[in-house]
């Protein structure tokens, strides 16, 4: 609430955000749109650890609007700082595009820095999934590549040679 937060917006926005989190989910930093001439009903962004939230009032504010993108589905982050406020912005693995515009500049910028985090921490988690996907796959194809391609050598027999007979003797027993 020291970025210039709406205090109204971020606290309707909250009490609906908080009966969406899911189990371990947290709230990082909640934005609120701040427009130059009339503020009624602004738009919010909240980040959280999971996902990035979009809340548009609907039907005069007696509703609220709500588009959710899950981190890993998100490609790109951006903030544009313009004369009046700044524009947030992400875009997903699919090419959807969503944001907000007229944030305080400091909100602007703290929103980006969340997400900036957030962004790589995930890009982290799918650069080492990946990792393990391949060792796996790797692991397998030269497990089956081994066992075909060299057959384990195998003793030859040997055969007795001719006119050798064995013999068996027993040990008496003291």
């Amino acid at each position: 609430m020291n970025d210039q937060q709406d205090p109204k917006a971020v606290e309707k926005v909250y009490t609906r955000l908080v009966d969406l989190l899911t189990t371990g989910e947290e709230i990082i930093y909640i934005a609120t749109q701040k427009k130059p001439l009339v503020n009624l009903l602004p738009d919010c962004v909240a980040l959280t650890n999971k996902r990035v939230l979009f809340f548009t009032p609907a039907n005069l504010g007696l509703s609220i609007k709500f588009v959710d993108f899950v981190w890993k589905d998100i490609v790109d982050v951006f903030s544009k700082e313009e004369i009046i406020g700044a524009i947030f912005s992400i875009r997903s693995v699919n090419g959807a595009e969503m944001g907000v515009d007229y944030l305080p500049k400091v909100q602007g910028r703290k929103l980006y820095q969340y997400a900036q985090e957030r962004k790589e921490a995930e890009r982290e988690a799918r650069r080492l999934r990946d990792l393990e996907e391949k060792r796996a796959e790797s692991g397998s194809i030269n497990l089956e590549a081994k066992a075909a391609a060299s057959p384990q050598p195998t003793a030859p027999e040997q055969e007795p040679i001719a006119g050798t007979q064995t013999v068996h003797t027993e040990i008496p027993k003291p």
